[in-house]
């Protein structure tokens, strides 16, 4: 098996003594919920439970903005700020950019060309030029979001190996070549996934109706026996995360970074829980188990780069870019109000008769809550935006799912203590035309695809996240008020020494100073 193996506010003032640290890393994991931590605790003998153990634990950590997604969530880690300011609101307009295609082909093309202002990486390079950066995941957004514009070494997994694309780079550089050529997916055909730990170490049944499409339901799991079978499917095993460690391991040492008298950045997004949790849910054995096995692969992780570099020059976040929520299906089971809420067709439908009734399309667009469209061209072919908001929200307030609509109009004159209004204002930059936002009742989540996993509203589920730091000097202890994700880079910044380029949303969490 190829694991860890395979190859072994405003600006934050800083302190007037920076301390020394060679090495940030932030490790993200995808949909990652705090009460993981807690829920498993006792089985957690690697990298999660050492974190949790000897870090400044928050576990009421929030990402405090409107659509509660990858890139969006990736977009706050290192910035400092939300949505309105980086210009990251949605998945859908994030990282896509066909004009920085990859290196190599293969896939849909990707830059931060829509993200707005600085990063932690910036800041860095604006005292130290320097200063290297890598950033890797499995997913784009992951790899991309958390170093801004900043240049650097940034990959992702794309058909079987690791990536970029030329907004960083012409071509791959030799260790990356070779690592993919070394992969060799066909090692993994008919790979079996079976419980890491005995079935009584389990209380989570093995087999619910709404899990995973209502397919491949029980334990033992298995990848295709075809290597192109393993080349669709790997992202959604365990092992994913194993393999993004370590292609993280061999960057650290090409690059070597945390060894040349500088302060090097280190990003590492897993996203294979988001894949399982999607597949199986936040209560299933599935997730269990693979928690189980991501502990292990990061506490092999944490070893062999303490081995690089020292862990008393290493400065560490782990934190999600989003929560999940329960199966509606299993919460109605339990006798709670709970559904899928599916405003797609309402959403085509207006889109048709406004194309019909001018001769184009106003790209009208639904993700998690937020409806927006081109409402400039609206505008020009005498379509009364106010008009098609409100008709819009009035069609949708009535759901019994629904718990509040805004518009463009009332949103503005929204009271100051209407904590959701503020999150919908953090969330979206000015120059975005959108319509209608509209939010759910705990226990809905916007989806036309039954039995699957989804994740995007403000409801607290998807939006709390944990957020550990583990920084020489500073005691471990667990916090539990609430801290938001925006709050990780001016904290960082405080305690290196460094100053933001710019005014952020975020602020120094001041029990991350040492005492």
């Amino acid at each position: 098996m190829v694991a860890l193996a395979f190859l072994c506010a405003c600006a934050t003032r800083p302190p007037a003594q920076p301390r020394l640290v060679d090495l940030v890393v932030l490790i993200t994991v995808d949909q990652l919920r705090p009460d993981y931590l807690d829920r498993f605790s006792a089985q957690l003998t690697g990298g999660l439970g050492r974190i949790r153990r000897e870090s400044v634990f928050f576990p009421n950590g929030l990402q405090d903005h409107l659509v509660t997604a990858t890139a969006p969530g990736h977009a706050t880690l290192l910035s400092g700020r939300e949505g309105a300011h980086t210009g990251i609101v949605t998945n859908r307009l994030g990282v896509p950019d066909s004009t920085s295609p990859l290196v190599g082909g293969n896939g849909a093309g990707a830059s931060p060309k829509r993200f707005r202002g600085t990063a932690l990486l910036d800041w860095l390079r604006a005292g130290d030029p320097d200063t290297r950066v890598l950033s890797v995941s499995r997913k784009d957004r992951g790899a991309i979001l958390p170093v801004g514009r900043g240049r650097g070494d940034v990959y992702w997994f794309v058909r079987g190996g690791f990536t970029t694309s030329r907004y960083y780079a012409d071509a791959l550089p030799d260790w990356v070549e070779e690592w993919n050529r070394a992969l060799q997916l066909s090692r993994f055909a008919g790979w079996r996934w079976d419980l890491l730990l005995g079935a009584d170490a389990y209380p989570e049944p093995d087999d619910e109706p709404y899990e995973n499409g209502g397919r491949d339901r029980l334990f033992p799991h298995s990848l295709p026996s075809d290597v192109e079978g393993v080349r669709k499917q790997i992202g959604a095993v365990p092992i994913m995360d194993s393999l993004t460690l370590a292609f993280a391991l061999r960057g650290v040492d090409q690059l070597q970074l945390g060894r040349r008298g500088h302060t090097d950045l280190l990003a590492v997004s897993l996203s294979t829980t988001d894949a399982i949790g999607a597949a199986f849910g936040p209560d299933s054995r599935e997730i269990h188990d693979h928690i189980l096995r991501l502990d292990r692969y990061l506490g092999a992780f944490l070893d062999s780069l303490s081995r690089r570099v020292s862990a008393q020059r290493i400065a560490l976040v782990l934190t999600a870019d989003h929560g999940i929520g329960s199966f509606p299906e299993r919460l109605s089971r339990q006798g709670q109000t709970a559904g899928r809420v599916d405003l797609q067709p309402l959403v085509a439908r207006t889109d048709s008769q406004l194309a019909a009734r001018c001769g184009e399309s106003f790209q009208l667009r639904f993700d998690n809550g937020l409806l927006t469209a081109e409402v400039a061209r609206l505008g020009g072919r005498g379509i009364s935006v106010d008009s098609l908001s409100a008709a819009f929200a009035d069609a949708v307030a009535r759901h019994p799912a629904i718990l509040r609509v805004y518009t463009p109009r009332t949103l503005g004159p929204a009271a100051a203590n209407d904590t959701l209004a503020g999150r919908i204002r953090r969330s979206l930059p000015t120059d975005l035309g959108w319509l209608a936002v509209i939010v759910a009742r705990p226990g809905f989540l916007f989806s036309g695809e039954a039995m699957k996993g989804e994740h995007g509203t403000m409801n607290a589920v998807d939006a709390r996240v944990p957020i550990a730091f583990v920084l020489p000097g500073v005691p471990a202890r667990t916090i539990e008020r609430r801290v938001r994700t925006v709050d990780i880079a001016p904290t960082l910044a405080a305690y290196l020494g460094v100053q933001p380029l710019e005014l952020l949303d975020g602020t120094a969490i001041p029990e991350t100073r040492s005492h």
